[in-house]
């Protein structure tokens, strides 16, 4: 008898199990009632078939948006060639030095020049090496599953990067043409070259975190790391090729005047043709989520261990429009980065809020505002641009150029963006101090808010 009572216990407590676990999911009630809101009438069939067998991007596309536009700007900062980064996320590399190269194109009368993207990425590879590694001596006390260290071993190195990346890695290893260092079939596809470095870095970071807790000191600790650091240094010459210590080199202007032949290692090259003091720019951020007019710094987010974290001026959208058009109406172009993959025609190289409607294609609204896609992960910045161009209209801005980085794709290279996609999609710019105003140049001095490198905002920086 007792043996029978155990039995209907356990099928009672199985059964009330079971049940409890079905709350919240799709009874057959609701599934009806689901299925017969569809009312399967002839235009419903008609988009069934068209969708089904179509790219919906196509079927969305607002005819009506591709005509009365023109193509011309008030404002526009010289600048000649265009560059590529393949199938890299090198955009913010591509970005910055793209920056600097339109002072230099522009003072020197050069029909194109280009800076060597594989130079820098050769440093800035070997130094988010480092990077890594030193968090990971000093985060060795930290059980594996702590925050911060599992984001270490998620987040070993990558390919994208931001500004201070720029700053800092041509600020302490210099610059060279793109013909003195070339792009390498590894910088051109960084996803093999990426992944080893990764799990080697991985593979590195356990070794070390054993170490720490077989008692070993510090300074054994550093001498493995160095270790793997050269490594990493070998795999990157096999991988990119060696960087120049010195190199000769001379230039033909626009003109054809040739210049004259000149020896420089990769700092004096810097020195001599960028001149350009790259503390003087700042870091503007528009995330309409947090308070503006607040100084954000993010931890742990930089490039060089000895470097600089990220920091920016969060700011209304207007004012950085401001800001950005005293830089370009002074001929100097913007770092600039976006949620590129928002609403892009990228046959026409247009960004326009309204290129596609897909709310009358699918009779659903999508209807969030900027905070609300950040908040729940919708949007945040994916690519950096230089932005070089604006059409003002009675001192309005009517749409932007943006000077991008996958080949001639687009308008001849370019992406054409409208004021409105700029205030929606537009998330970080970097300007000279000079064309900012005195009381936001203040907000610099206020104690940053720290924010964690796994910020929803930073999961894609660019």
């Amino acid at each position: 008898m007792k043996r029978f009572l155990i039995v209907v216990v356990c099928i009672l407590v199985v059964t009330i199990g079971f049940s409890q676990s079905k709350k919240g999911g799709i009874t057959d009630e609701t599934l009806k009632s689901i299925i017969t809101s569809y009312k399967k009438n002839t235009s419903d069939k008609a988009l069934q078939n068209a969708i089904s067998g179509n790219e919906i991007k196509k079927l969305a596309l607002n005819r009506q948006n591709l005509f009365g536009r023109d193509l011309f700007f008030s404002n526009r900062v010289k600048s000649r060639g265009i560059s590529d980064q393949k199938s890299s996320g090198r955009c913010w590399l591509f970005t910055g030095l793209n920056v600097m190269r339109a002072k230099v194109i522009a003072r020197y009368n050069m029909n194109d020049f280009q800076f060597s993207q594989n130079y820098s990425f050769f440093w800035d590879q070997l130094e988010k090496s480092n990077l890594f590694l030193q968090e990971i001596i000093e985060t060795k006390d930290k059980p594996l599953d702590d925050k911060k260290v599992e984001w270490l071993f998620k987040n070993p190195i990558g390919d994208g990067g931001q500004w201070t990346g720029v700053v800092n890695i041509t600020q302490k290893y210099g610059l060279v043409p793109s013909d003195v260092m070339p792009e390498s079939k590894n910088t051109e596809n960084t996803t093999v070259m990426s992944s080893l470095l990764g799990y080697k870095l991985r593979e590195a970071g356990l070794q070390i975190r054993d170490l720490a807790a077989k008692g070993q000191n510090e300074e054994s600790l550093i001498n493995k790391k160095n270790e793997v650091l050269s490594e990493i240094y070998k795999i990157l010459i096999y991988s990119l090729g060696e960087p120049p210590t010195e190199f000769v080199w001379r230039y033909k202007d626009a003109s054809g005047n040739v210049s004259e032949a000149k020896k420089y290692t990769p700092k004096s090259f810097f020195k001599d043709f960028v001149t350009i003091d790259l503390s003087i720019y700042i870091m503007l951020m528009n995330d309409p989520s947090r308070p503006f007019y607040k100084l954000y710094e993010i931890e742990f987010d930089r490039h060089t261990y000895d470097g600089d974290n990220w920091k920016y001026i969060n700011l209304p959208v207007e004012e950085i429009k401001k800001f950005a058009i005293s830089s370009i109406r002074d001929s100097s172009a913007l770092y600039f980065s976006c949620d590129v993959g928002k609403q892009l025609n990228s046959e026409k190289g247009v960004l326009d809020v309204n290129n596609y409607d897909y709310e009358s294609l699918f009779g659903s609204k999508f209807g969030m505002n900027k905070t609300q896609r950040i908040q729940t992960f919708e949007s945040s910045s994916s690519h950096g641009m230089t932005l070089v161009a604006v059409d003002l209209i009675d001192n309005k801005p009517v749409k932007w150029l943006l000077e991008n980085s996958w080949g001639m794709t687009g308008f001849d290279g370019h992406l054409i963006m409208t004021d409105k996609w700029f205030e929606e999609y537009m998330f970080r710019l970097v300007v000279n101090k000079k064309y900012v105003t005195a009381d936001v140049l203040k907000i610099l001095e206020q104690k940053p808010v720290v924010l964690p490198p796994w910020d929803p905002m930073f999961s894609n920086e660019q």
